[in-house]
Parts: C-alpha cells; sequence; structure tokens
C-alpha cells in the first residue's frame, strides 16, 4: 500500500506534418477575443488551432451526462432509482435535461464549426497553404457532419443550419427533412475525406481513415432511411468498401487487452481512429467530467465527487453477456461484487489499495444491488500519472475505434441476407469477439452482430443509436426489443466475495415496472421546450434542403 499522491503535468502535443516544430498543444483554444478577428488567420498554426474546440469543450454538453443517459440508457444498458430514471423509464420529456444539455451541444458543434469555415474562407491569406485551409475545413465539416448525425437519429427532422449569420437574421428557420439531412451529412464527411491526410498532422487530429471509417458508418444508417424491412443495398455497398478501406490501409489495429482502451495512458492507442480529446487542467468544458457521475464513490476518485452509487449495468445488459467471467469486457465496462482491480485504486482508510469491490460499503451484505460502471472510470491521481481533480480527467472519449469499422463491414455485407459465412465479415467480427475471450462463429446473423455491438460499445454511448439505426427500416423490431428489455431493480449475489467467478441475478419486485412499452410516441426525442419557445417554427412541417451552391 502507499500514501495518496496529487502529481499532474501537462502533455504536449507535437505537429507530425506540415507544421512540424510548432511545440503549441493543439487543445489550446485561440484567445477568445481572436477567434473571430480577421488579424488571427494569418498563419498555418493560427489556422489549424481554430479548429481545435471542435475536439472537446463544444461537445462537452452532451459528453458530461447526456451521453451515457441518451446513449445508453434509453438503449437499456443502465439501471437508477433515480439518476437518469427520465431516460430508463422511455419517458424522457422536452424538459428532460439531457434533451435540452444535447441539442445545444450539437448546435454548438454546427456553429463552432460554420465559424471555423466562413473565417477560413474570409481572413486566411494565400500565404497560409491551401493544404492547411483545406485540412481545418475538412475538419469542420467532418465535425459538423457527425453532429447532424446525432440530430437527425435522435430528432428527426431538425433544422440545417450551414450559415451562421443567415441564421442570426432569419426568424422563420424551419426543420429539414430526415432525407435532406442525411444527404447534408454524407457530403460533409464525404468532402472530409478528400481532403484529411492520411497521418495525423498532431495527436488526435483527425485523418483520412476517421472520416472514411465514419462514412462508413453513415452509409450504414442511411441505408435504412426511407426503405420498408430491408435496406438500400447501395448504401450498403458503400458502407462495405469504405470499412474495407480503412481496414487496409489505415495501419489500425485492435489493441490486445480490451480493458487497455480505458486507461489514460493508453489514448490515442492504434485502435483508435477518432476521439474527443479532454485536458484534465483546461478550461470548464474541456475536460472528460463522467467519471465524477460514473464512479460508485469519492474512495474512486480522491475527491468530493464519485456521485454514482444509485447506477450500474441493467439487468439487460448484463444477460447479453455470454459468460459474465469469461468476456473479459465486462470487468472493463461493469463492476461486480467480489471483482478485482490492479490498475485501478480505491482510498480505504486513508491508505490506496488495488480496488476490490465488495457485497456492499461495510462488506456486510451477502449481495450488491448495483453492477457499477467501470468503463470511463479511471481512478485515482495517482493512477493517472496525476491527471485527475474533481470532476476532471483526460480519458479520451471515443467517437470510432477499429472494432467498430470491423462490426460495420460485417454487417454491411449481411446486408439483407438472414446470415452470411462470409470468410471476411467472418474474420472482421471473429476478431472482436476472440479479443474478448470468445468463441469465433462460423456463420453470423443481425441479432449476432447487434449483440456483439451493444457488448462491445456498452458504455460508449452507442446503443441508442443501433435503434435508430434499425428504426430506419423496420421501427416494429426496434420497439419490440426496446420493449422487452428489463431495466428492473435486481441483486447481485457473488459466489465468493472475495474473488468471485460467478454471480446470481436475482429480479427484485419493486412498485415500478421492469419494462417499458416504446412506440412511435416515444421513441424520437422531444424537441427541447426552451428551443421550441424561442423558435415556434420547429412545430412546423419538414422541408427539402436546398444544395444549390452546396
Amino acid at each position: 500500500m502507499r500514501k495518496m499522491k496529487y502529481k499532474g503535468y501537462l502533455a504536449c502535443l507535437a505537429f507530425l506534418s506540415f507544421l512540424t516544430g510548432c511545440d503549441k498543444e493543439f487543445l489550446e483554444r485561440p484567445p477568445k477575443d481572436r477567434i473571430v478577428d480577421a488579424n488571427y488567420y494569418q498563419t498555418a498554426e493560427q489556422v489549424i488551432a481554430s479548429t481545435s474546440p471542435l475536439y472537446n469543450i463544444v461537445w462537452f454538453a452532451y459528453n458530461d451526462k447526456a451521453s451515457h443517459g441518451i446513449g445508453d440508457a434509453r438503449g437499456g444498458l443502465l439501471y437508477s432509482g433515480s439518476y437518469q430514471a427520465e431516460n430508463i423509464r422511455m419517458n424522457t420529456t422536452p424538459v428532460t435535461p439531457e434533451v435540452g444539455n444535447s441539442w445545444r451541444a450539437f448546435y454548438n458543434v454546427v456553429g463552432q464549426a460554420n465559424t471555423a469555415i466562413a473565417n477560413i474562407n474570409r481572413y486566411a491569406p494565400a500565404s497560409v497553404p491551401t493544404s492547411v485551409k483545406n485540412h481545418a475545413i475538412g475538419e469542420a465539416r467532418f465535425m459538423r457532419g457527425l453532429a447532424y448525425s446525432y440530430l437527425v437519429q435522435n430528432w428527426g427532422p431538425v433544422p440545417i443550419i450551414a450559415n451562421n449569420e443567415t441564421v442570426l437574421t432569419d426568424t422563420t428557420i424551419a426543420r429539414n427533412t430526415v432525407e435532406s439531412v442525411w444527404e447534408f451529412i454524407i457530403r460533409d464527411i464525404r468532402y472530409a475525406t478528400k481532403v484529411l491526410p492520411e497521418a495525423p498532422v498532431q495527436t488526435g487530429r483527425l485523418t483520412k481513415w476517421a472520416a472514411e471509417g465514419m462514412l462508413a458508418k453513415m452509409f450504414l444508417t442511411r441505408a435504412g432511411v426511407g426503405m420498408d424491412g430491408t435496406r438500400r443495398q447501395s448504401d450498403l455497398d458503400s458502407a462495405a468498401y469504405y470499412a474495407k478501406r480503412v481496414i487496409d490501409n489505415s495501419g489500425k489495429s485492435l489493441l490486445p487487452d480490451y480493458a487497455d482502451l480505458f486507461k489514460t495512458a493508453n489514448n490515442n492507442n492504434e485502435e483508435t481512429l477518432f476521439a474527443l480529446q479532454w485536458k484534465y487542467d483546461g478550461d470548464w468544458g474541456a475536460q472528460n467530467s463522467v467519471q465524477a457521475f460514473l464512479a460508485y464513490s469519492s474512495s474512486l476518485t480522491g475527491f468530493g465527487d464519485g456521485w454514482g452509487g444509485d447506477i450500474g449495468g441493467s439487468l439487460h445488459a448484463l444477460n447479453l453477456y455470454e459468460d459474465l467471467e469469461m468476456d473479459e469486457r465486462r470487468q472493463a465496462t461493469y463492476m461486480l461484487p467480489g471483482d478485482n482491480y490492479d490498475y485501478i485504486h480505491e482510498i480505504v482508510d486513508e491508505e490506496v489499495v488495488p480496488l476490490h469491490v465488495r457485497t456492499d460499503n461495510n462488506n456486510q451484505a451477502a449481495y450488491r444491488t448495483r453492477a457499477h460502471v467501470k468503463k470511463y472510470v479511471v481512478g485515482l491521481p495517482s493512477d493517472n500519472a496525476g491527471k485527475v481533480l474533481q470532476q476532471r480527467t483526460e480519458i479520451q472519449t471515443y467517437m470510432l475505434r477499429l472494432a467498430d469499422v470491423y462490426l460495420i463491414y460485417a454487417e454491411a455485407i449481411l446486408g439483407n441476407n438472414a446470415s452470411t459465412s462470409d470468410p471476411l465479415a467472418l474474420q472482421y467480427f471473429n476478431a472482436v469477439r476472440t479479443r474478448a475471450g470468445l468463441d469465433p462463429l462460423s456463420s453470423i446473423t443481425w441479432a449476432d452482430i447487434h449483440k456483439e455491438r451493444m457488448v462491445e460499445f456498452a458504455m460508449e454511448g452507442q446503443a441508442w443509436y443501433e435503434f435508430t439505426r434499425l428504426h430506419y427500416y423496420d421501427p416494429q423490431k426496434a420497439y419490440n426489443i426496446l420493449s422487452a428489455q428489463d431495466r428492473g431493480l435486481f441483486w447481485i449475489y457473488p459466489n465468493d466475495k472475495e474473488n468471485a467467478t460467478s454471480w446470481d441475478l436475482v429480479p427484485q419486485e419493486t412498485p415500478l415496472p421492469r419494462t417499458y412499452t416504446v412506440n412511435s410516441s416515444n421513441f424520437l426525442l422531444p424537441l427541447p421546450a426552451t428551443e421550441l419557445a424561442r423558435a415556434p417554427n420547429l412545430n412546423k412541417a419538414p422541408v427539402p434542403y436546398n444544395f444549390d451552391g452546396e
């Protein structure tokens, strides 16, 4: 055992390409009073720095709580008696905090991206290389397209805003059709594939392969838009094409140990294609705050946060695992009583010791009522080279990693078939399974891929979007699966309180239902009440977007 120490340092990220030699951290944002100043965009360094807020602060309000509140709670992977209750119970309302926070975050991304594009085109002189200007615009359009993919999947028709100055004087802003929004998304991210470099200009920056991987995901989702029971083959083909290019050309590989993905020391590892980049000691909103809400006790964080005692994996989430011990992803995602960790510690009687998950806080009961969240809980400052403060860590937020691209390829090849034994689809699908310690399959169905994605990306804010993708072409199937998920109270009995190897999960009777009916009335998120008050035209029927000049 060792006494707790608090140490911190700033990581310096160097340019690797056309900005070689610059020693500024790319997450250092330009001075606020100069971000739109015509004098600012005069050098390659300034142009690239203008897009740095797109990697963290504009996403903060979504990442903070809405990502797991919408992405995981509505997707059926969280249980709580109070926290995120409206999302868990599929009773999300116009005033549910995560609704307004996520809407504002996504439009903040759009607004910041539009600002960067406009200012670079207006102010950057000819002395700034065209490749640099295109790179920054490519980043902005990638982020804008990604933000719109969240908007359209959560709210359906939404306003497409490509010019902030127009909106400032436009009081008649209306929603655009779902088909228009998806066309806008594809155009934005396709542009990024053409101008971003194959290698990042700085650690954590977007590349051509990040853009092509995200484009594959966008095509896979759009394949169901406007369809009935099947998906559009041309979009499935495009998804497979771009996923295969990333697999073959990006140089990325799966990290051998799944748990290593969620250690701050492995930020921007060989599996990462795109992740939000956070600074624990930067301006408020530039840090990753999720540990504060997910960690079950302050003994895991070393500060006054760690408010996640009432939150954990749902019974549905745990039942997705083929084996709670053998699947290596489970312990890296959810903590069960009797689990032990040697890479994350807790404070016990003022000493720092390896984390042992007890049956309850006093180690007196024979059960525990929560499968506490481990993913994105990185621990004490001493577990993270000092880079932890209250509500502040630097663990990157994955937005796209290679395992996702592997499963995108497998699903695109499966397409509208009942099953597939395609050798490459199986190779990539089974690479994800075998990394987790599971046996490979010789044939796969949509259900196999869906289950694998739910387990692989649990607590990464993705579960809900597995259902929005399905909902486009088979809404009743999405409703049926969601309505059958067990989201009720259960107790966890380990076979050994010190070093468990099996657990009994026992549902408990409560006044609340165990399942919640999902249908067309509660599937999409309601428009935020504050936005409707400011822009009542959002209630009007959506219209196609005018792409003239795009």
